[in-house]
């Protein structure tokens, strides 16, 4: 059975099938825009040689910025995925990109926080992201009314995803 067998069923609008056709383009975009915005890290980062770190640790590093966090609070922040997480933080923490510390009330958990080294990778990144911006605004791919219905729509997607995660229908 096909996953469009609700809507190639009688009574099914050429409207709902456009819809979804829409939404599936919408699905492997996402996809791709964050494979590319990894491609972007790594190239920076070979470009600069920082060539021991992945661009999913430097984003990590680009997350955490000045703050001290755990790793329950970057996964509940939707930053990454479980045990992804620990194994980078911990490999972070091996390679000097980040001081960690357990809780002295709960020895369960870990607090980290970057070194000057992790300081430096976040830096890189956060210069990455503001000559994106400018570029994007100077050739006219994006302005601000563009940026700020896009973040609008992304936002819904997110919370009608997250809606559907925690209420199972």
């Amino acid at each position: 059975m096909s996953v469009f067998a609700p809507l190639n069923q009688p009574g099914a609008s050429a409207a709902e099938a456009g819809f979804l056709a829409r939404y599936l383009d919408v699905l492997g975009l996402v996809e791709r825009l964050h494979r590319l915005l990894l491609d972007l890290v790594k190239d920076e980062f070979e470009r600069l040689s920082v060539l021991e770190i992945n661009p999913v640790q430097g984003l990590l590093l680009y997350h955490v910025g000045d703050n001290e966090v755990t790793a329950g609070e970057l996964k509940s922040r939707g930053y990454y995925q479980g045990s992804n997480v620990s194994y980078n933080l911990k490999k972070l923490v091996e390679l000097g990109y980040m001081h960690h510390q357990r809780c002295e009330i709960d020895r369960r958990s870990v607090r980290v926080r970057l070194t000057p080294r992790g300081r430096e990778v976040r830096d890189i990144i956060a210069r990455l992201f503001a000559r994106h911006a400018r570029e994007l605004v100077g050739t006219g791919v994006l302005d601000m009314a563009g940026i700020e219905d896009m973040t609008v729509a992304l936002k819904r997607l997110e919370r009608f995803w997250g809606e559907r995660i925690r209420y199972i229908y």
